[in-house]
């Protein structure tokens, strides 16, 4: 029986680590795949570090113009030279197009216009991916970032 977990833990570790290696490359060296690939390998790289700053808030923006309102990310403050030409505490917000939400628009807002969402990013992913299909309700939202908040917690 150690055996077995021996050779499991191996296969999982040392094989699984090879064949993700040699698959990476594959979509590396592929035109086309390779952008698009290393586009999104990077957000999710992003997203998913739990001490992140970026991509933790979902909100609405009025964009592209006043009265028509788009799905954002807050992606961190705004520094520099951006923030010190303007009054107003400013906040990147990134404005993903749909269904490719690893294109969009960097868009610097004041804090005061965002309207938070009570939803995930994940949540808000999904919603953009799926062009407004899959729109979870605010109950939903608050359940998952429960769970969420829970997790970090517990951690």
């Amino acid at each position: 029986a150690i055996l077995v977990i021996v050779a499991g833990a191996f296969a999982r570790n040392v094989l699984g680590r090879y064949l993700l290696t040699v698959g990476e490359g594959i979509f590396e060296r592929t035109p086309g795949v390779r952008s698009l690939y290393s586009a999104i390998k990077q957000i999710i790289e992003t997203v998913a570090v739990p001490s992140s700053e970026s991509f933790r808030e979902v909100v609405l923006v009025e964009y592209p113009r006043p009265d028509v309102w788009a799905i954002a990310f807050v992606t961190g403050k705004t520094k520099g030279q951006v923030q010190s030409i303007i009054d107003n505490e400013m906040v990147n917000v990134f404005v993903p197009t749909t269904p490719n939400p690893t294109s969009g628009f960097l868009l610097f807002f004041p804090r005061k216009d965002l309207i938070k969402l009570d939803m995930t990013v994940e949540q808000g992913l999904k919603m953009v991916i799926s062009a407004g299909i899959i729109t979870p309700t605010r109950a939903e939202g608050k359940a998952a970032i429960k769970v969420i908040k829970t997790e970090a917690q517990s951690e």
